[in-house]
C-alpha cells in the first residue's frame, strides 16, 4: 500500500510540472523531493562535488547534504553510526574497511576517479625542486616543515610517505613533517606561508590559487590513487542510489575532469 501511494504521489508531482520540464525533473518528482541523500566526502573532492551538487538540484532533485573530511575520518563516523548514504573514499583502503566491516551495500561500489599528487610552495616562492630518485628535499625545506596529512591516516599523506620513501627522501624529512588532519588542512598550511612545501593533490593545488605546483611525483613512486564510492548499508534516502547513478554519468565525468581527476570507468549512459 505504501509503495501503491508513493507511486501515485510521484505521478501526481510529475503531472504538476510546467510544460517542458525535463524527464529528470519528472523522476525526481516520482522519487521523493525532500528526501536528500547525505553524502560523506574526502576532502579533496570538496570542489567538484560542490559543483556536481550543484548540477543534481537543478533537475529539481533535493540538494545532497555533503559532508567533508579526510577518508580514515569519515569510515570510522560511518562506523559510529553517522547517517550517511554514500562513501566517497580517497583510497580503496578505507573503503575496504568499511565494507570489511559491512558498512557498505553489496553491489554499489565503483572506483571512480584517479589523481596525482604533487609538491607545491606558496605562490610568491622561488623555490625548485626536482623530484627525481634521490632528489634533495630537506635542503629545499631550508629548516621549515612539509605540510602533508596524517602519513598513517590521511589518504594523501599515505600516498606522499610512500613516494617520498620510494624516492629515497623521506629518512631526511620524516622529522620535519607538520601532519593535518586532512589533505585541505595541509593544503592551508602552504597557502597560509606556515609551510614551505606542502604534498597534496594536484586537483587541491589547481583549487588554490595561492599555491604553485613545484612538481609532480611520479605514478610509479606509490599505489595507485583509487577514489571509490559507494552506498552504505544503511541508507534511507531513496534519492542516494539515483545521485550515484548521476556521479557515473556524462554530466558528472565532465564536471570532475574539469577539477582535474581521472575518470576510471566509462560513464553511464543516463537521461541526464
Amino acid at each position: 500500500m505504501a509503495i501503491t501511494r508513493r507511486f501515485w504521489l510521484g505521478a501526481a508531482l510529475a503531472a504538476l510540472l510546467p510544460l517542458g520540464s525535463t524527464a529528470a525533473s519528472a523522476q525526481a518528482a516520482a522519487v521523493g523531493v525532500g528526501a536528500a541523500p547525505v553524502v560523506f566526502a574526502a576532502a579533496s573532492l570538496k570542489n567538484a562535488m560542490d559543483d556536481a551538487a550543484g548540477l543534481w538540484a537543478s533537475y529539481s532533485y533535493a540538494a545532497p547534504k555533503l559532508s567533508f573530511a579526510a577518508s580514515n575520518a569519515l569510515e570510522q563516523q560511518i562506523a559510529a553510526g553517522a547517517p550517511a548514504d554514500l562513501f566517497f573514499s580517497a583510497d580503496t583502503d578505507w573503503m575496504d574497511a568499511a565494507q570489511k566491516a559491512g558498512l557498505i551495500k553489496d553491489g554499489t561500489r565503483v572506483d571512480l576517479l584517479g589523481n596525482e599528487i604533487v609538491l607545491v610552495a606558496p605562490k610568491d616562492s622561488t623555490v625548485k625542486v626536482d623530484i627525481r630518485q634521490g632528489f634533495d628535499l630537506a635542503g629545499a625545506l631550508k629548516g621549515g616543515r612539509l605540510a602533508m596529512g596524517n602519513v598513517d591516516a590521511v589518504p594523501a599523506g599515505k600516498y606522499g610517505k610512500a613516494a617520498l620513501q620510494k624516492l629515497g627522501a623521506w629518512d631526511g624529512v620524516r622529522d620535519h613533517i607538520a601532519q593535518a588532519e586532512s589533505v585541505r588542512a595541509a593544503l592551508a598550511f602552504v597557502a597560509r606561508g606556515e609551510a614551505p612545501l606542502g604534498v597534496v593533490y594536484a586537483t587541491d593545488a589547481a583549487a588554490e590559487p595561492k599555491v604553485r605546483i613545484v612538481g609532480t611525483f611520479p605514478a610509479d613512486s606509490h599505489p595507485p590513487i583509487v577514489y571509490p564510492v559507494a552506498l552504505t548499508k544503511d541508507s534511507q534516502s531513496p534519492q542516494a542510489s539515483q545521485f550515484l547513478l548521476f556521479l557515473r554519468g556524462e554530466k558528472a565525468a565532465g564536471i570532475f575532469k574539469a577539477q582535474g581527476f581521472t575518470t576510471l570507468q566509462k560513464p553511464v549512459p543516463q537521461q541526464w
